[in-house]
């Protein structure tokens, strides 16, 4: 099974006590965020087979992220920021699930999860804003392993 993590990409700052802006789960992509959304999109939209479920935070950053790939996507209130990696990793099936999962999320979810699939030391793992990790779990001589796929940063393409 192949799971991509996938942080949203650059957000507005959130002004505590601006009436405007009621919650966090407001905040929107800046014009940066936009451009580093729309660059990963179209390398992941060539790489990403049809079958992929497409998953995102109700954040509006996420959706406004996912919505650069241009594909249907579900929207998980088991994504919302302070999500466990316990929560993300049931709702993808990891690592049961038979299509590939792609996961718009936030941190330190993300870099915790990462950190555990890997089995890295410590729960602090850090993904750049707009960058994705794509992991594929694989049975090899009886035992379950986790692959890095790739990294991507939008930066970088």
């Amino acid at each position: 099974m192949d799971l991509i993590l996938w942080r949203h990409a650059e957000a507005q700052e959130w002004p505590e006590g601006d009436p405007r802006m009621r919650t966090d789960l407001e905040r929107a992509l800046t014009s940066r965020g936009e451009r580093q959304a729309a660059r990963m999109a179209q390398w992941l939209d060539r790489q990403l087979p049809g079958s992929a479920r497409i998953l995102s935070s109700p954040a509006r950053r996420c959706e406004q992220t996912a919505q650069a790939l241009e594909r249907r996507f579900r929207i998980c209130n088991e994504l919302a920021p302070g999500a466990t990696v316990a929560q993300l990793l049931e709702l993808a099936q990891w690592p049961q699930g038979k299509s590939p999962v792609l996961v718009i999320g936030h941190q330190p979810t993300l870099g915790q999860a990462v950190a555990q699939l890997l089995g890295l030391p410590g729960s602090d793992f850090a993904l750049k804003k707009g960058a994705l990790w794509w992991l594929r779990s694989r049975e090899r001589d009886g035992e379950r392993q986790t692959v890095v796929v790739t990294v991507q940063s939008p930066e970088m393409l």
